[in-house]
């Protein structure tokens, strides 16, 4: 998978530039003298058979998706080049996808290898400073994963006919149940296990085999649900999607869970508000209250909390052509990576020790986000939970908004929520330093606590709970 992104070659050769003659550098002999060195692109073109550049007609380099991404979210499009044309260039007079087929989940199934172990490039463009995976990249990965699954079923392989707009909406739970290691191989593979009128629910494992084991058994490592919402490439509106029929009994089995999850998602605004209304106002006014005192009264605060507004962080960018998608916005990926670094620094300033990533509680994507656009993340811990002393949790939230300076606007793009906690052996070496409270300061912040824990408290029970913290 790395053999593209991972290879240099012109620029990145470097023949007698380390030696040095008289105080000059020598380059190919050349000592003394001013000497050009020609830089080449690290990637090939996943258009290899498209036309060539004296061709007239040839796809502009502003339709290519960014070239940012990692080895796997390149390989993913590159395997769909023979179709980049019909997608980024549909004749706006042909028909939409109107005739609906039906798919089983082993027709989008499909599935990743890392060959960390013989692989050493792969190994460290994927290898965090613990020599474990880093996950703000395999979090890049999972979604180029999961938009490739559903483009796969929703496709009609017709080219005749428009192709749909896909786009990624929420991921709706993502459990890390054990460490991965960057010096293994590992998997990664899924399938759409669920499909409404115009939107797609797909679930994705990541498996590899335990460190220093020699059998052939892969335990699960992760487990993530993604939805993706069609869209009319033309028209904008939604667009029915292929039919699902699941064969195999646990086939069946995960697309009744998923109907009763998205059954849940139906109901969850208007439960919110009547839980709000009816049964969380002594809990809502209890926490201002507790808000208040650090405002108020800041010499008499309890020093095991800490007010919400203090644990923020943010940062910004520009958007660049490099971080697009195939449909010429910025990669759903790349957000998910930047706002899941900035949760774990954000978590690590707060415990004053190195986390441990547990879960990605929900993802909403609520608008797309162009190339251009002033993109600005905000991090703050949400609210911490002791019901296991040694492992508490810390619950961050970060939220997205496209800023237009020039509007004097501020939209709200997206919102991930991300669950930590700390090792026992950190923990350990603290010298006692605890893992405080957090309380609002404001009735916004104080909502925003209580939908999340409403949020959580309706998910399964955290698994990863048990999970062996793996950070020393």
């Amino acid at each position: 998978m790395a053999s593209n992104g991972g290879s240099h070659t012109n620029g990145g050769s470097h023949t007698n530039g380390g030696s040095h003659s008289n105080g000059c550098l020598d380059f190919n002999g050349f000592s003394g003298l001013s000497v050009t060195i020609p830089i080449g692109s690290t990637f090939t073109s996943p258009f290899e058979d498209s036309p060539r550049s004296e061709d007239e007609s040839r796809k502009p380099l502003s339709l290519w998706p960014g070239m940012y991404h990692s080895p796997v979210t390149y390989a993913l499009w590159e395997a769909r080049s023979r179709i980049f044309d019909r997608l980024f260039s549909p004749n706006d007079d042909a028909p939409p996808q109107n005739q609906l087929r039906t798919r089983t989940p082993f027709h989008s199934r499909t599935t990743i290898l890392y060959n960390f172990s013989t692989d050493y490039i792969l190994r460290e463009q994927y290898r965090d400073p613990w020599n474990e995976v880093r996950m703000g990249k395999l979090l890049e990965d999972l979604d180029a994963l999961a938009s490739t699954i559903a483009f796969k079923h929703c496709s009609d392989e017709d080219s005749l006919t428009r192709p749909l707009l896909l786009v990624t909406a929420a991921v709706d739970k993502m459990v890390l149940k054990k460490a991965l290691s960057v010096a293994v191989d590992l998997k990664m593979g899924g399938a759409v296990i669920w499909v409404g009128r115009s939107s797609i629910e797909i679930q994705l494992e990541v498996t590899q085999p335990t460190f220093g084991k020699s059998d052939a058994s892969e335990p699960i490592a992760l487990t993530a649900n993604f939805i993706f919402v069609a869209r009319d490439s033309k028209t904008g509106k939604s667009a029915p999607v292929n039919r699902l029929s699941p064969e195999t009994e646990r086939e069946k089995l995960l697309y009744e869970e998923a109907e009763a999850r998205q059954e849940s998602r139906k109901q969850k605004n208007v439960n919110d508000r009547k839980e709000i209304e009816n049964g969380e106002v002594n809990r809502f006014e209890a926490l201002l209250a507790e808000g208040r005192i650090f405002c108020d009264i800041p010499a008499l605060a309890d020093r095991d909390t800490i007010l919400l507004r203090d644990t923020r962080l943010e940062n910004s960018l520009i958007c660049q052509p490099q971080q697009r998608n195939l449909h010429c916005r910025i990669f759903g990926g790349f957000l998910m990576h930047r706002a899941f670094e900035l949760a774990f620094s954000t978590a690590y300033a707060f415990a004053g020790m190195m986390p441990c990533f547990l879960e990605v509680d929900h993802v909403d994507f609520l608008r797309p986000v162009d190339v251009g656009d002033f993109l600005r993340f905000k991090s703050c811990v949400l609210f911490t939970e002791f019901e296991n002393t040694d492992q508490p949790l810390i619950n961050v939230e970060v939220v997205a908004h496209v800023t237009r300076p020039e509007l004097r606007s501020s939209e709200l793009s997206n919102k991930f929520y991300f669950t930590f906690t700390v090792c026992p052996v950190a923990k350990s070496q603290n010298n006692g330093l605890k893992i405080r409270k957090v309380v609002p300061a404001t009735e916004e912040e104080a909502r925003r606590i209580l939908e999340h824990k409403q949020m959580v408290s309706r998910s399964p029970k955290r698994e990863s709970k048990k999970a062996d913290c793996y950070r020393v």
